[in-house]
């Protein structure tokens, strides 16, 4: 294990030192280190608006309800100052960026806390993937907390680069940085008992276990959270909500990317509702969070929605510390870190400051990070392909196929008929169904898998991507074997990345070389080329808002119900391979 936590300071508490400082600051003997003067603040506690000065010792807020001068003072006249907000689900691999770009893209927006799961980059690299996150964590200006990735591989229908058990994952248990286990998306395997599946949760019982159980009702549900499961980031419908908080369910409302929950749940939100629930990205990358913000986007998309301001406000910071058990933040009070967001309108949360650690953000505040090497460099192991590689025999010209659902990363199982021509079912562009692959990229072997999708609208072209959760193969759909070939062979150069071919020609790509997820490049750079590649993919006819990152989800077998790895079509609801 690897890494210095900036959480050190916190296990091992205040000098007497530091609490004597406090003290004096908060009695006002001496200048407070910072005030945020004339400002008004929202106390998540009571749901008051209150006219006060915000007195800061060290990191920690020390004095509220007074007035105070400061060594550094800042004028709040005309802003309200809120609690740091609290991602509580992201994969960061999944916006694209090392972790340093991603503290450097979403801290001046207000997150200043992210509770992470590294298991993308875990299912390419193992324990190194893991450590190298632990490692950006202790280097970043926000608090990345890590939960250990518990499903590595995520289910036995897939080839992941990697294996950890759970021997592997309580060795890294007592790092300051980690909470506790991260998302059990195999419910199946604690429905069927097992002993894997079992052993990881004897082994994280007295820690926190983040959950991940899309549709989950009844006893199911009931036997799964008896595991001592605590939340689930994967709830689409209000009915399915109110289930899971009727049985003491944590539910992390989403909008990411792909998946955009919080229009769906939004009136679940009211006071009595708000300590039991939290918000996540899950997986949003630089050109959404650009366009539309981070969490700030689901504070005010929820708030526009209808949900009470302090409501949602409490369920974006203290709720989630809470959740977590990080009882130091979530709220503007004495003693709490001084992690605040100060906005110039409370509905409509536009961040003008933000404090962290009570320590104004700003360029200098990302300046003299240590770096930490890349890793997975070379990841993609997987040799040129020929267009007969792509090929689906059948036995007839009727089989099953995806369906996309915009805006979810649930989908359709569908019974459809296709050309038929020498015992091999064939695309049919025309009626919007494309053949989609998924290629083993590890090494461990040379599995293909191959059926078809409907909702590309793509008429002609292919596009690539080794971004496939969760054990990030590589996807390929297309209206054509060639054009799926060049594509699939260009990601091979770039090790990773997205590419879009039209007619054999590179019409569009973004090279990912970090373990085949990450960008090495600064966050706008990231943001820049995939709006030149939305664009591109348009002019070939897809109108889905982020089409390779709907590819990226169609390789998921653990989110219902049709999908397909690199060993075939899943059922996911049978959780079984099935023909095409």
């Amino acid at each position: 294990m690897t890494g210095t936590a900036s959480a050190t300071s916190d296990a091992a508490g205040p000098t007497r030192a530091e609490l004597e400082r406090r003290i004096d600051q908060a009695m006002g003997r001496g200048r407070a280190d910072l005030v945020i003067k004339n400002t008004r603040f929202l106390n998540v506690a009571t749901g008051e608006i209150a006219e006060s000065d915000i007195a800061v010792c060290g990191d920690r807020i020390v004095g509220t309800y007074d007035r105070y001068d400061g060594t550094v003072e800042i004028d709040g006249r005309g802003l309200v100052a809120v609690p740091g907000f609290i991602d509580t689900h992201v994969h960061c691999e999944s916006t694209l960026v090392t972790p340093s770009e991603f503290d450097r893209c979403v801290l001046p927006r207000g997150t200043t806390t992210a509770v992470c799961d590294p298991h993308e980059i875990c299912n390419v690299l193992g324990a190194a993937g893991l450590e190298y996150f632990l490692d950006s964590a202790g280097r970043m200006a926000l608090d990345l907390r890590v939960q250990l990735s518990s499903c590595v591989p995520a289910t036995e229908l897939e080839t992941a680069g990697a294996r950890l058990d759970a021997a592997d994952l309580l060795r890294y248990r007592d790092h300051p940085q980690v909470i506790g286990l991260a998302e059990f998306m195999n419910f199946p395997g604690v429905l069927n008992k097992d002993p894997a599946v079992l052993d990881k949760l004897v082994a994280f019982a007295d820690r926190h276990v983040d959950g991940h159980s899309p549709l989950l009702s009844g006893r199911e549900l009931n036997a799964y959270l008896s595991c001592g499961v605590r939340n689930c980031h994967e709830t689409t419908g209000l009915d399915e909500a109110r289930e899971k908080l009727r049985k003491g369910m944590q539910v992390l409302i989403r909008d990411g990317t792909v998946s955009k929950d919080v229009a769906a749940l939004a009136s679940l939100i009211d006071v009595g509702t708000a300590p039991f629930l939290g918000f996540c990205t899950d997986d949003r990358n630089p050109l959404d969070i650009s366009e539309e913000g981070h969490l700030d986007h689901l504070i005010r998309q929820a708030i526009r929605l209808g949900a009470p301001v302090e409501a949602v406000y409490r369920a974006a910071t203290w709720s989630a510390a809470r959740h977590f058990g990080l009882a130091d933040r979530g709220l503007i009070a004495p003693g709490q870190r001084a992690d605040i967001v100060l906005l110039e309108d409370l509905a409509d949360c536009r961040v003008a400051r933000v404090i962290r650690n009570g320590r104004p953000v700003g360029p200098e505040t990302f300046a003299d990070r240590p770096t930490v090497p890349a890793v997975g460099l070379q990841s993609v192991k997987l040799d040129p392909v020929d267009p007969c590689v792509f090929r689906v025999p059948a036995s007839g010209p009727t089989g099953l196929a995806i369906g996309i659902i915009p805006g979810k990363i649930l989908t359709e199982k569908l019974v459809v008929t296709l050309p038929y021509r020498n015992g091999e079912r064939l695309p049919d562009p025309e009626a919007d169904m494309l053949k989609v692959c998924v290629l083993a990229r590890h090494g461990v072997n040379r599995n293909v898998g191959r059926g078809f999708v409907r909702g590309f609208g793509l008429r002609r072209g292919a596009l690539a991507s080794s971004v496939g959760h969760d054990s990030h193969n590589v996807a390929v759909v297309g209206a054509s074997d060639a054009d799926m070939a060049v594509a699939v062979n260009r990601l091979i150069d770039l090790q990773g990345g997205f590419v879009a071919v039209v007619d054999g020609q590179v019409v569009g790509e973004m090279a990912l070389p970090i373990a085949g997820l990450m960008s090495d490049l600064a966050h706008e750079e990231v943001e820049r080329r995939l709006h030149d590649l939305r664009a591109t993919v348009r002019a070939m006819g897809c109108d889905l808002p982020e089409p390779f990152l709907q590819l990226a989800f169609l390789p998921l077998p653990v989110i219902p119900h049709l999908k397909i790895t690199d060993m075939g079509l899943v059922d996911v609801d049978r959780f079984a391979l099935v023909d095409a």
